[in-house]
């Protein structure tokens, strides 16, 4: 049967409903950009947390301007915004209705304006994804030439940008006496909680710089750690939940059993109490995202390349692979965990281990390709980093190398067996040109300033670099990986 209220109780019992009464809930939370990930990690905290009685007042308004934003709102409003989220072990696929999202706004930015305005709301969160920042990419520093900004900047009133809409918001509040709301970042970004603080004061600034002020000293934005794979939703998912539980969802969620959500403890407008139900309020949430970005996203962009290359669809036929298997857990405890400083009661050997067992979970379906995306934006964060630590302090980097060159025969666009690979990323025509120059000069690709600043001129990484990719174009990826793993270089 159809998801939605009406239909709730008449489930099957093999689905978790909720048993708290959802007309006690209230907004205190304003989500902008609701996406999979969002209602399968944050809406589930809440979610359990209303299930035991508790911060009934800290329900869920979703918002979004983008066009994707009109048809997931009129979908889930249909369905009284519940949404069924699946968990997906390798021994066994439980099932549950998640209800903490009461509301979805219009994608009007004057009524997400007036709901923000509204004091009730004391938490906006984002999902925007790691390019809806406005954060050049060379620099790292606000983009305040970007036509949207500009536009926003010259129009505070009437924005355009959900970024926009916040600057205006705020300064209503404060014009109101009214306290300002958190703002708070679960994208996947190392500092998101400074990166949206960058671009909230860096486009107040524009316009009102009083305000750009007030915002420095009066609004938090605390950083945050999240962590769980929630694959994209296709008829795959929606016919394995109407087989399993005969639910009708057209927009469900299925992800891993595991997640973990780390959050610094700065909410001067209050918070909902979700240490109840597993989630990390710490001090500094540096040394714990830096874990997760040089290990779990590091494994992630480290597999795709040679995986894409050698055929494969699926993250854990992948994983399947013991030449991959092994490649991954080689780079990652001898070149990317010697670049982390110690974290209380954390074993980053045991933290791999864990990763490397969720990537291999055969019921996730996850597909390669979509890890793949936008590599021009995800090695800058994931692994050049690690790169330049590790140069800095002395170390190897000849596996940080080859997996750069593993990206750069993935760029040209096509498998080992000449199948051809779809690119997508925003600077895939560059990527290809670069990529395409290295088969006859092989530092050609580090030249491309964009992605590696002055990193290729650094011969301790250019020249294993250069030997990994002619390596990889005169024998194949299988041979090089394995040569890597074998050390016999």
């Amino acid at each position: 049967m159809r998801l939605n209220k009406i239909n709730l109780r008449r489930l099957s019992d093999a689905v978790r409903i909720p048993t708290y009464d959802r007309n006690t809930l209230t907004p205190g939370i304003l989500h902008l950009s609701v996406g999979n990930f969002h209602r399968g990690h944050m809406a589930v905290y809440l979610d359990e947390l209303f299930e035991q009685g508790e911060d009934l007042d800290w329900a869920i308004v979703g918002a979004g301007l983008r066009p994707s934003a009109v048809d997931m709102r009129e979908t889930l409003k249909a369905q009284d915004y519940l949404t069924t989220v699946v968990e997906l072990a390798p021994t066994a696929i439980t099932a549950q209705i998640i209800s903490s999202m009461i509301d979805f706004l219009p994608s009007d930015p004057n009524i997400i304006y007036e709901v923000l305005s509204d004091g009730k709301i004391r938490i906006v969160s984002l999902t925007i994804t790691e390019s809806g920042y406005y954060i050049d990419a060379a620099t790292g520093e606000f983009e305040a030439g970007h036509p949207e900004m500009i536009s926003d900047a010259k129009s505070p009133d009437t924005p355009a940008s959900l970024f926009g809409v916040i600057v205006k918001a705020l300064k209503a509040r404060r014009d109101a006496g009214i306290e300002p709301f958190t703002v708070l970042s679960c994208d996947n970004l190392p500092g998101n909680g400074n990166l949206t603080r960058q671009t909230v004061i860096g486009l107040a600034r524009l316009s009102d710089p009083e305000l750009a002020d007030w915002i420095a000293v009066s609004v938090s934005f605390p950083n945050s750690m999240v962590d769980r794979i929630v694959p994209a939703t296709t008829d795959r998912e929606r016919r394995l939940i109407e087989d399993h539980f005969g639910i009708i969802d057209e927009l469900p969620v299925v992800c891993e059993p595991f997640r973990q959500w780390v959050v610094e403890d700065n909410f001067p407008s209050g918070r909902p109490h979700l240490e109840k139900v597993g989630v990390q309020f710490v001090s500094d949430v540096s040394g714990y995202e830096l874990m997760k970005l040089r290990i779990l996203n590091a494994a992630h962009a480290s597999m795709c390349y040679p995986a894409l290359l050698l055929g494969y669809n699926f993250v854990h036929d992948a994983m399947a692979d013991p030449d991959i298997f092994q490649w991954l857990k080689t780079l990652l405890s001898q070149e990317a965990i010697p670049t982390l400083k110690p974290l209380p009661n954390v074993n980053y050997d045991q933290y791999l281990d864990k990763v490397l067992e969720r990537f291999s979970n055969t019921e996730i379906g996850d597909t390669i390709s979509r890890i793949a995306e936008e590599g021009s934006e995800r090695q800058p964060k994931f692994i050049l980093p690690a790169v330049i630590d590790a140069l800095d302090a002395g170390k190897s980097v000849d596996g940080f190398a080859l997996e750069i060159a593993l990206w750069c025969r993935y760029c040209l666009g096509e498998d080992e067996r000449g199948k051809l690979i779809t690119v997508k990323d925003l600077k895939a025509a560059d990527l290809y040109q670069f990529s395409k120059a290295s088969k006859t000069r092989s530092d050609a690709f580090l030249e491309n300033i964009d992605v590696f600043g002055s990193l290729g001129e650094n011969a301790l990484f250019s020249e294993p670099f250069c030997y990994w990719l002619k390596y990889i174009h005169r024998l194949g990826v299988r041979a090089a990986i394995r040569k890597y793993i074998s050390k016999e270089k």
